[in-house]
């Protein structure tokens, strides 16, 4: 029994009558997401970085050859808010891990472009994370995980 099994039951003895089978469901989704988001915080910590940080650096990164990005490129994969990343892009800017150059294509316009330190300290950062992730699904063999995803999957499509 885990803590999930046991608030379940609690329901059951005190109101029989209702099905609480998503309850569970979505409390072990709750209390997962919680352990997990504990743990990449601390990877990312390690790296003097956060979910924020690591989200626009990451983004740049993904982006492949010369990793840079419009702000509007970057507000569109981020899905933040214009003055969300503006603050994040400042204290990056700060850090020294992006620049901020004139567009070549857009005079008018600026790019985001990592610097090389920024390059450095977000491909780093991204293999712990994702050696972190692998040790944090090792409970589960290949085909659970697979058959996991899938579900997951499912359900996420349904909300997106």
């Amino acid at each position: 029994m885990d803590h999930v099994d046991r608030i379940l039951a609690q329901w059951k003895q005190e109101r029989p009558d209702l099905d609480a089978e998503p309850m569970g469901l979505l409390g072990r989704l709750t209390r997962l997401r919680t352990h997990l988001a504990r743990e990449i915080v601390k990877t990312l910590a390690a790296h003097g970085l956060n979910s924020a940080s690591i989200d626009v650096l990451a983004t740049l990164r993904r982006a492949g050859p010369p990793y840079r990005l419009s702000p509007g490129d970057l507000l569109a994969t981020t899905m933040v808010s214009s003055g969300t990343m503006t603050n994040r892009l400042d204290q990056l800017e700060k850090a020294g891990l992006i620049e901020r150059a004139h567009n070549p294509e857009d005079r008018r316009g600026v790019i985001i472009a990592l610097t090389p330190k920024g390059f450095a300290l977000v491909d780093a950062a991204v293999t712990a994370h994702v050696e972190n992730q692998h040790r944090l699904v090792e409970e589960l063999n290949t085909e659970e995980r697979a058959a996991l995803d899938g579900l997951l999957r499912k359900f996420l499509t349904a909300f997106e």
